[in-house]
């Protein structure tokens, strides 16, 4: 980290925020601020600084309030640089709480029209949005009435970022309104602004293999055939929608979205950070910022295990999950649901439950992922029979 070569400093300081994610570590946090307030202003203007601040961001991922002492540090550093760095720092230290205080802030950051070479600050409190609102459906929508707020009156800068938010609130979620938006934006006049659009498209459908993307890109293809670097672009996003043949997720969010992964999530960070340069990060120069995805990519898959860890293939009900907190009795947890054979994929916004009583979890956890299960003690064959139909 204290090397002479910036490109080494940067991804050293990357690594450490990685080793230690969220973890609050003292002697990490301590040799990155000193390297940043110890580099030159020429070297700080250079694009791959910003990885100082996302390695310094990622040491305080969640921690929520004990961030507040690192950023009084910053105040030592006399470049914009500070500015950025203190708004990432908060809006990870704050992700994936719903905080409406922060998003409140990081909305007013947006605001006023600084210089352009001053405005990176600008486009992380449009990320931070995305961040910090996207772990439950009431924050994602009204964040997403802010966002179009933003895109109508926002500067140059608010209005690039806006793609990128707008993936974090739908990482491997294609709805078709965020789909229509995004494409609209695809063919911005603002080159920056279409090439995020395209990254964007190929995050909200990363490895659903949807239809409806795979035309649009086909069709962007066909539009950018003369552009190398957006028709790069559309390439590397049309590998991102088949990836892994539809069997994986970069969703970091699980268990009914109540928890998420630290490692997914500084995948997600580091990669968002990268495309707020497009041009001299992904396009040119660092285009293996790529691969810090891989950190996010996951299988979505249910595997129901006995209790020597061998795969049972028991039946299984797939649907929409329902939301019944609060509803009296038993109600119905999925809708719309179809029966398989354990090992089952498992899409964003939808549920399982196991279609026999004859099988229960040993422990009461969400279906997800690897379930041990055992026989129900208390099983009797009546269970599963449906019952007969009475006329009075």
């Amino acid at each position: 980290i204290r090397d002479r070569y910036m490109g080494l400093s940067a991804f050293a300081a990357l690594s450490i925020g990685l080793i230690f994610v969220g973890r609050c570590h003292e002697d990490a946090a301590n040799s990155i601020l000193q390297t940043l307030s110890e580099r030159p202003e020429n070297q700080l203007n250079m694009t791959i600084s910003r990885y100082f601040s996302v390695g310094l961001s990622l040491l305080f991922l969640g921690q929520q309030d004990n961030c507040e002492a690192i950023i009084d540090a910053l105040g030592i550093i006399n470049h914009p640089i500070k500015k950025y760095t203190e708004t990432l720092v908060e809006a990870c230290a704050f992700v994936g709480s719903g905080n409406v205080l922060k998003v409140q802030k990081m909305l007013h950051q947006c605001l006023g029209n600084p210089e352009e070479k001053d405005a990176g600050y600008q486009a992380v409190a449009v990320l931070g949005v995305g961040l910090i609102a996207a772990s439950e459906d009431v924050g994602s929508e009204m964040s997403l009435r802010m966002i179009n707020h933003l895109l109508q009156y926002g500067n140059v800068t608010v209005k690039r970022a806006i793609p990128l938010a707008l993936a974090l609130l739908n990482l491997s979620n294609p709805k078709v309104t965020i789909m229509d938006h995004l494409s609209k934006l695809s063919h911005d006049s603002d080159a920056e602004t279409s090439q995020r659009a395209i990254i964007a498209l190929g995050l909200i459908g990363a490895g659903t293999n949807n239809s409806r993307l795979a035309g649009i890109f086909r069709q962007l293809a066909v539009y950018y055939a003369k552009d190398p670097s957006n028709l790069y672009l559309v390439r590397i996003s049309q590998g991102l929608l088949h990836m892994g043949k539809g069997l994986v997720t970069i969703q970091p969010y699980y268990y009914d979205r109540f928890l998420y992964s630290k490692v997914s999530m500084a995948g997600i960070i580091i990669f968002a950070n990268s495309c707020l340069d497009m041009t001299n990060i992904i396009i040119e120069k660092y285009h293996y910022m790529l691969f810090y995805l891989c950190l996010s990519i996951y299988p979505k898959s249910l595997f129901l295990l006995d209790e020597s860890l061998k795969p049972l293939p028991v039946s299984v009900r797939v649907g929409q999950a329902v939301d019944v907190v609060g509803q009296a009795g038993q109600p119905k947890r999925i809708t719309g649901f179809q029966t398989h054979n354990a090992p089952v994929l498992i899409s964003y916004g939808e549920r399982a439950e196991i279609a026999t009583e004859e099988m229960i979890p040993i422990t009461d956890v969400v279906l997800e992922n690897f379930v041990i299960i055992k026989k129900n003690p208390n099983y009797s064959e009546d269970q599963d029979k449906p019952r007969k139909k009475t006329s009075l």
